[in-house]
């Protein structure tokens, strides 16, 4: 054994020693299986129902549950032992005593330490301070847990009996880097990822009751497009071909409409070779959907409805906390024009504006990564500076410049436009939806466009897709599609700081 421990530090090397002890004694330390009859919070609800109908015996005890979890806390006293152990469902305190267990039983809890797994056996019943316990008659070991959690401590306010928690994990970046751990110890972390998926399955149920299709669309790609932003590369080497991770679901799912599914809709993780920000993370989730014979005033409309339904379900309600703010969705949501705010916020006309007066005042304003940017996205960078911050409550944007969307169709009011939106939630941009373009000579117009730019030092601008515009030549009906940033969304409705709150497993730089 001492081989193995050599290295390790002096807690790491007292678990050891405990599990070979364990095995010395022939006592499993890494079971195979356990049948559980309640969850923690199973069993505390099954004896209250117990307790409330009168169901309790003459010692006061109710029925017998079988419980698994981590251990969490311990106090040794003597021979009696209080201990909590914790599951998905919540935690409950387990009371183990001597002439109950055994000497031989009892004496082994010795080798237990806070992070271990074990399975509990016993009648239910409430102690003298009032908190639901199992007497435990039995005990098994599940996993010997060979590193400390970071458990921090937990006290219990003497006059409101509010339970304060003080973390021993307090690094959010070694948080991100092991959120296992970090689930472990903090029970609110693990509620931030169960509101994601009721989330994402209310987005679902959404769609699916108004007639879309669920579809997938490929992740490896031949050509990236659907967005403005870099790839990732990579090489098939069976093909000898350069591929590329999608930057977005919309040309094969709109290559579908054409198809004739006239309602599609993808949950898809899309990657973006781009920097990290509180709102920025390589790989993230998108819901794209696509719907024949709408445009985007509809899609505005269906977004709506749409959040409604997923607050409503989800939270039980249409106000929301984020940061400092209180929002509240109650529709029509506002719109305002995008150029039309923009030119308010700038005291001047901008389409008046030539394009040197607009990087000027972008500069001004220290908007960066301006080199090679053609007239729309310097539009959209000032925006962001001077209206975006502003959009607090549910705001659609509406009506981009042309040059900053290629696959919307142009405005049917004013040719300098295009029939876009985008709705921002808490001074974020959340929801991007369009007219869609359906016109194969615009299309491959506004793409040598974009790619006049790519020459021109734009590396996040569109590429010609060929096979896309022979798609849009067999023709696509009227068609509104829609974008959705979940991580986004997610932030707001869990009310955190960082897309990293929200995505199980970030993208990091390296330990090194």
């Amino acid at each position: 054994m001492a081989a193995d421990v050599e290295g390790l530090s002096q807690v790491l090397r007292v678990r050891r020693e405990k599990l070979e002890a364990l095995r010395e004694k022939a006592i499993q330390p890494f079971a195979y299986a356990f049948d559980r009859t309640h969850t923690a919070a199973s069993a505390v609800a099954d004896f209250e129902e117990a307790e409330a109908s009168e169901r309790l015996d003459e010692a006061g005890h109710g029925g017998t549950a079988t419980i698994g979890g981590r251990i969490v806390s311990w106090r040794d006293m003597g021979k009696s032992a209080f201990g909590h152990v914790e599951d998905a469902a919540g935690r409950i305190q387990i009371y183990f005593r001597k002439d109950v267990l055994g000497d031989e039983s009892f004496e082994d809890l010795e080798l237990l330490d806070l992070g271990d797994w074990v399975g509990v056996t016993g009648p239910m019943f409430r102690t003298r301070t009032g908190e639901v316990s199992v007497r435990a008659e039995s005990w098994t070991l599940l996993t010997k847990s060979l590193r400390p959690l970071p458990l921090g401590k937990v006290e219990t306010d003497a006059e409101t009996g509010e339970r304060i928690v003080h973390s021993g994990f307090a690094d959010q970046e070694a948080r991100y880097r092991q959120r296992y751990a970090d689930l472990a110890v903090h029970p609110e972390v693990r509620e931030v990822f169960r509101v994601r998926a009721q989330v994402i399955t209310a987005l679902r149920q959404f769609l699916d009751n108004e007639g879309f299709l669920e579809v997938e669309t490929p992740v490896l790609q031949p050509l990236y497009g659907g967005a403005a932003a870099e790839p990732f590369v990579t090489k098939h080497n069976a093909l000898d071909q350069t591929m590329y991770l999608r930057i977005a679901d919309e040309l094969y799912l709109k290559r579908l409409i054409v198809g004739g599914l006239d309602r599609v809709y993808e949950v898809s993780k899309d990657f973006r070779n781009e920097g990290l920000s509180r709102f920025h993370n390589p790989e993230f989730t998108m819901l794209e959907w696509y719907q024949a014979f709408t445009d985007y005033e509809q899609q505005m409309d269906l977004v709506e409805r749409m959040l409604l339904h997923v607050l409503d379900t989800v939270r039980g309600g249409r106000s929301l906390t984020y940061g400092e703010h209180e929002i509240h969705f109650e529709p029509p949501f506002r719109r305002i024009g995008l150029v039309a705010s923009l030119s308010e916020a700038l005291g001047t006309d901008v389409h008046e504006m030539p394009d040197e007066a607009l990087v000027a005042k972008a500069e001004e304003l220290g908007v960066p990564d301006l080199e090679g940017a053609g007239r729309g996205k310097v539009i959209d960078k000032i925006f962001g500076e001077l209206v975006e911050p502003q959009l607090v409550q549910p705001t659609f944007v509406i009506d981009h410049p042309k040059e900053l969307s290629p696959l919307a169709k142009e405005h049917r009011a004013d040719p300098r436009l295009t029939e876009r939106f985008e709705l921002y939630i808490g001074g974020v941009e959340i929801f991007n939806g369009f007219s869609e373009l359906n016109d194969p000579l615009d299309q491959r117009a506004r793409f040598e466009a974009q790619a006049s730019l790519r020459a021109a030092g734009d590396e996040e601008a569109h590429q010609v897709d060929e096979d896309y515009i022979r798609a849009l030549e067999y023709g696509m009906p009227p068609t509104g599609g829609v974008g959705m940033g979940v991580d986004r969304f997610l932030m707001m409705v869990t009310n955190q700081p960082s897309i990293r709150d929200v995505i199980l497993f970030p993208v990091l730089r390296s330990e090194d």
